[in-house]
């Protein structure tokens, strides 16, 4: 029998088998990045998103088309992460924009939501880049909108041409794009959309995997940090989050190691609880960190089954907040009373010697995240809500937070926040040194987008696959040299990987370089590499600072 309509209780269970099927196929996501680092994350931000959504849509007994296109919209707003979470979470903006005035929808108002969907989408990126989901998701309007000029009605017909035609397109992605052909992978971002297409279609002929509250990807994950000056102040739960998770074992976890994982979570939170079972090891914890959890974790093996969840109410704010996608909700932390002033500064930050870097810098907001774990669009309203300026810079240093926080930007009305589109770390940190007080927002603006152009930024962390990439042959476990562009170089010897990347940065007008070593390497280490470096530049100042940054051995500035 055909369906020409949908009610508000059957998008609902389209869009949680939806969201399920996402995130059955989370893992495959993260494996289609191009680059074969240790943090490939489009999957499971682009579930983070949705299941934001998710959940509020799940807590919903009888919804009209109203709130629940409220719920679908202010939810994966406020959860979005990375750029295709970004993305997804605008194509559901654009979507429920149109739906919400409808008592049910056939396919006449699907190929009008679809329209607007790929609008709000393209609108939400500053150069929209073909090959990517934007283009899937383009394909997706296409054929609806051929669908409905056929006269087509049924819309499980709809759904089954939609999806075969996204498949068509994600497979032609890597002649779109020339670095996804040569790592020989499709778009994730694209596979993500058409994982959710599928789910919707499952949900809607009743074969999807059944969605339960307990089984869903909170949206918490970054956390906000108040300074005042040099006094940190304290959170008012000590221990905010539960994070719990599995991680399935590359190697053998032996006792002493057992002993080394418990001994650091007891120091970071309380109510540990950690078993090994074979090649598994399941963890529960208490903590203000749940990114650090995630970061030792995703050392040993693969994550499966993380949640994080907020041990705190929420606050009456909060709520009203989710019911209005417009307004920021307060941080979950007590809102800051000082006076009010004329500049802020929030900034993401990896590593407890990054981030004391960024404090001395008067940074006012620390929001703890970066490759392994990006900020949600709710985590940098959260920082921006409590802090008590008129005007606030926003550092991302990291490309793939930018468009969470132009999100955060868009849906705060009543400060103006300037993101500050810094994509490393390093950036971060000279747009900040940059800062003039006695000028206004405007022309710090300028002197710190200026800033950022003084200043190359390597990486150096491991493959975790073997690729080819920008004519570089990588193989498994190669040490990789990262710069702002592309690889600059790989191998087995870590030191050699280093200078030669250097070698591709350094310049007749460098003056400084900064070395900042990550949680994995020991200072005897970092030292004889940059004794090596002097040894080399001699002309050149060298810097030596404890990073403490996950999964990447060495983030290396030259200025």
């Amino acid at each position: 029998m055909a369906v020409k309509s949908l009610d508000a209780k059957s998008i609902a269970k389209m869009f949680l088998a939806g969201a399920k099927k996402l995130e059955a196929g989370r893992d495959h996501i993260n494996e289609l990045n191009v680059f074969p680092v240790p943090d490939g994350d489009t999957g499971t931000n682009m579930t983070l998103t949705i299941m934001s959504a998710a959940k509020d849509v799940y807590g919903l007994s009888d919804p009209d088309m109203t709130t629940l296109c409220k719920s679908i919209s202010s939810g994966s707003l406020r959860g979005a992460r990375g750029n295709s979470g970004v993305i997804l979470s605008q194509l559901f903006r654009g979507f429920t924009k149109v739906v919400k005035g409808n008592d049910t929808i056939d396919i006449a108002v699907i190929s009008a939501g679809c329209d607007k969907a790929v609008e709000s989408a393209y609108k939400a990126v500053m150069q929209p880049k073909e090959g990517t989901i934007l283009t899937v998701a383009k394909a997706v309007a296409v054929k609806t909108n051929e669908v409905f000029e056929r006269g087509e009605e049924d819309i499980e017909v709809l759904l089954k041409e939609v999806i075969e035609y996204a498949k068509e397109v994600l497979d032609k992605t890597p002649e779109m794009l020339p670095v996804l052909k040569e790592a020989g992978v499709v778009d994730s971002g694209g596979a993500g959309l058409v994982a959710v297409l599928e789910g919707f279609y499952e949900g809607l002929t009743g074969s999807g995997i059944e969605f339960t509250l307990d089984e869903a990807t909170s949206q918490s994950a970054g956390e906000v940090r108040l300074f005042n000056n040099t006094e940190e102040k304290k959170p008012k739960f000590r221990y905010l989050y539960h994070t719990g998770l599995s991680v399935r074992l590359e190697k053998t976890f032996h006792l002493q190691r057992e002993q080394e994982v418990r001994k650091f979570l007891e120091e970071i939170g309380d109510e540990v609880v950690l078993t090994v079972d074979d090649s598994i090891v399941n963890v529960s914890v208490n903590t203000n960190d749940p990114g650090m959890v995630l970061q030792k974790a995703i050392k040993f093996g693969e994550l499966l089954d993380v949640t994080v969840s907020n041990r705190s109410r929420a606050s009456e704010n909060e709520q009203k907040m989710k019911n209005n996608e417009g307004n920021a909700s307060p941080a979950a932390e007590a809102v800051h009373d000082a006076p009010r002033k004329d500049c802020g500064f929030i900034a993401v930050s990896a590593g407890a010697g990054i981030s004391e870097v960024f404090k001395n810098l008067g940074v006012d907001y620390l929001i703890e995240g970066g490759q392994t774990m990006n900020p949600s669009t709710e985590d940098m309203l959260n920082a921006i809500a409590a802090i008590n300026a008129d005007n606030i810079f926003v550092f991302p240093n990291n490309k793939n937070i930018i468009l969470a926080a132009n999100q955060a930007r868009d849906m705060t009305k009543d400060k103006k926040i300037i993101v500050i589109p810094t994509k490393t770390i390093p950036q971060g940190i000279s747009a900040l040194v940059a800062y003039v007080p006695d000028m206004s927002a405007e022309e710090n603006e300028k002197l710190m987008a200026d800033a950022i152009s003084q200043v190359k930024t390597g990486q150096v962390t491991y493959a975790v696959r073997d690729t080819s990439i920008d004519g570089v042959e990588i193989q498994k476990d190669d040490y990789m040299g990262i710069g702002d562009k592309g690889i600059l170089s790989n191998g087995k010897d870590i030191d050699e990987v280093i200078l030669k990347m250097l070698d591709k940065m350094v310049d007749d007008s460098s003056e400084l370089i900064t070395v900042y070593f990550g949680a994995d390497v020991k200072e005897d280490a970092a030292s004889a590499i940059v004794d090596k470096v002097k040894d080399k530049y001699q002309a050149l100042e060298v810097d030596m600072q404890e990073g403490g940054q996950p999964v990447y051995y060495y983030i290396i500035s030259v200025e």
